[in-house]
């Protein structure tokens, strides 16, 4: 209770616009406490050194981590990760033997970059932004693959913090050439671009894609994909029953690989160097490393 104010009409009031904070006059105290447990995790790298220019790179990411053993007393208490993101470890792995057998001469240099602990705040990417094995200002571009859902082939594809650099205009025209259409993120007020591994990259000003698989299926009634998605969401996502089954369709999974397959691809073999849109937050990080890669050039 709140003395001489109205619960309700004070919520109501914090919706509206020009809201300004009332005085309650109640005095609150709470106290926090804090388990700090220190566990040592490792990083997984591969490289496919580039042909024309091996000291400039492009980066295929994936997280391997998941949850771990969960406290309930009974039943299944594994977290399996498997859409969450065996997925996307399984895309980087596809990917990269993808490049060694169709493209082993590309011009920039490949890593594929497998980092851990993500389910515990991005801590692995973290890690490698501080401590990259290459330098992130030769680095062209991040592809990120955190969770690709097995719903079938999807006419749409989805991309998270959508209208953030110019690797979204590479992606549109690999689509299009499957008769697909980017979307923008469906959840934009859940931040999922600030939640995932390719932040840290884009902190530091790299150029970073991030997609999630379509819903708006081909061989589907309307609605469909979307209602997949929301049973995984409810009953599996982060929880012991994200686990493989046969029932998965992977055909829509195996056409945005090779949507990334071909956005990497571009980037390896070009020499212009991926943008943030104007106005985005994270290119003015970005436009300070310019200068240190002209000067690799011109020498």
């Amino acid at each position: 209770e709140l003395p001489g104010r109205d619960f309700d009409e004070l919520k109501a009031a914090a919706v509206r616009r020009g809201f300004r904070a009332v005085p309650l006059g109640v005095l609150a105290t709470a106290s926090v406490q804090n388990a700090v447990r220190h566990k040592r995790s490792p990083n997984f790298a591969g490289l496919m050194p580039g042909k024309d220019r091996p000291d400039e790179y492009v980066v295929y990411m994936a997280h391997w981590d998941h949850l771990g053993v969960g406290d309930g007393a009974e039943g299944d208490r594994i977290y399996n990760g498997a859409v969450d993101n065996a997925t996307g470890i399984a895309g980087i792995l596809t990917i990269a033997r993808a490049y060694r057998e169709m493209l082993p001469g590309a011009s920039r240099s490949v890593l594929f970059l497998a980092v851990t602990a993500e389910e515990s705040g991005l801590l692995g990417s973290e890690y490698y932004a501080a401590h990259p094995l290459v330098p992130l200002e030769r680095t062209a571009a991040v592809i990120n693959i955190d969770a690709l859902n097995p719903l079938g082939r999807a006419k749409d594809l989805e991309v998270v913090g959508f209208g953030a650099s110019d690797l979204e205009d590479l992606l549109a025209g690999a689509a299009k050439s499957q008769g697909r259409t980017l979307k923008p993120d469906g959840k934009p007020e859940a931040g999922r671009y600030y939640r995932s591994d390719q932040f840290n990259f884009a902190k530091a000003g790299v150029p970073s894609l991030y997609v999630k698989s379509g819903t708006t299926l081909r061989d589907q009634p309307a609605g469909a994909g979307q209602a997949l998605l929301g049973e995984y969401e409810a009953g599996r996502y982060h929880k012991p029953g994200d686990e493989y089954s046969d029932a998965w369709d992977v055909s829509g999974t195996v056409e945005d690989l090779r949507l990334l397959f071909e956005v990497g691809a571009l980037v390896a073999n070009e020499k212009r160097w991926p943008e943030w849109r104007a106005g985005n937050e994270f290119r003015a990080t970005r436009e300070k490393s310019a200068k240190s890669r002209e000067a690799k050039e011109e020498w």
